[in-house]
């Protein structure tokens, strides 16, 4: 039986941002971003070139409300894009825009799933593929969608790396916010695979002895906020790389400090600071590894002059520069 191509619940509408002119010395974000077509991307495995970038939209904040976060990364998607519209365009790859997967009534796993299929798709078209989410449920859609690929169908090993204070190991009795990883852990599980997880960031004061214990049981690596230093987050990210084939990025940008991300569901009092994470996404996205990313948490609500959304879309942008 033939399978219908999926889409995006809503397509993608024009970008906007400063114009100083049409060529390619003036160009920025949105002039260089297109509605995407399914013959965007070369086949996969052609070596070509840099893989194309394909953004996809998750506007969620169901599972923040049922984590009893505070309500709005629902807008997050859109948020990001008019602060990636300005941006001087440097990359050496083609980026664009499949729209958004939109969750209403209450329907989570539903979008999630829809979600899931759509990136799968453009990763086996040979895409980069990034998800904005959305609240933290964002990553078991990107997990779905990756899990779901060909590259891990293949049997390359992969591997999970989440940039946030939280585990977010839950063990609850609806999916939320705060339980995709456990989520992931099971669904490995039920297909003989151990998920391979590790997080850089956790916040010891925000995390119950039950979550450790979970982290442990699981056997997740994770390094601690106030261990971020440059050199010892090189050295995890460089020794959790050397076990994975094909790596999955997850930013919830509430590992940043709250001065630098005040627009999430919950800011970090600590937090690990921006450039180390900025080098962190230099040596992922530099690894050959990265098979999809997302960035969660972002609450336009409460955020400052956009300083969080301003953040999400230069790290999304440090990433896709590196070829």
């Amino acid at each position: 039986m033939e399978i219908s191509p999926a889409f995006a619940d809503v397509r993608p509408t024009p970008w906007s941002g400063r114009y100083d002119g049409d060529g390619n010395e003036h160009r920025r974000w949105w002039q260089a971003v297109a509605p995407h077509t399914p013959d965007v991307a070369a086949p996969a495995g052609t070596g070509a070139g840099p893989r194309p970038a394909v953004v996809v939209g998750f506007r969620s904040d169901e599972g923040v409300r049922r984590n009893q976060g505070r309500m709005g990364a629902a807008a997050a998607p859109e948020a990001i894009r008019q602060a990636l519209g300005p941006l001087a365009f440097h990359l050496d790859r083609d980026v664009s825009d499949a729209g958004d997967i939109v969750v209403e009534d209450g329907s989570l796993e539903a979008g999630q799933e829809r979600a899931g299929r759509l990136v799968s798709e453009l990763l086996d078209a040979g895409n980069l593929t990034v998800l904005l989410g959305g609240g933290h449920e964002t990553a078991f859609a990107s997990y779905l969608g990756v899990a779901g690929s060909q590259a891990v169908a293949s049997g390359k090993r992969l591997g999970v790396l989440n940039l946030d204070a939280h585990f977010d190991l839950r063990d609850e009795p609806a999916p939320s916010s705060g339980t995709p990883f456990l989520q992931m852990a099971r669904a490995e599980a039920a297909e003989g695979r151990e998920l391979n997880y590790a997080v850089v960031g956790i916040s010891e004061p925000n995390n119950t002895r039950t979550l450790f214990d979970t982290a442990d049981r699981l056997g997740v690596k994770y390094l601690l906020d106030e261990d971020c230093s440059a050199e010892a987050v090189q050295d995890f990210v460089a020794r959790f790389l050397d076990t994975v084939d094909v790596l999955y990025l997850t930013i919830d940008l509430d590992v940043l400090p709250a001065s630098v991300a005040p627009g999430v569901s919950a800011p970090a009092a600590y937090g690990v600071p921006l450039p180390v994470i900025s080098a962190v996404c230099k040596q992922l996205g530099a690894s050959g590894k990265l098979l999809h990313l997302d960035v969660a948490e972002l609450n336009p609500e409460f955020d400052i002059d956009s300083r969080t959304a301003k953040v999400a879309a230069r790290l999304v942008n440090t990433l896709l520069a590196q070829v």
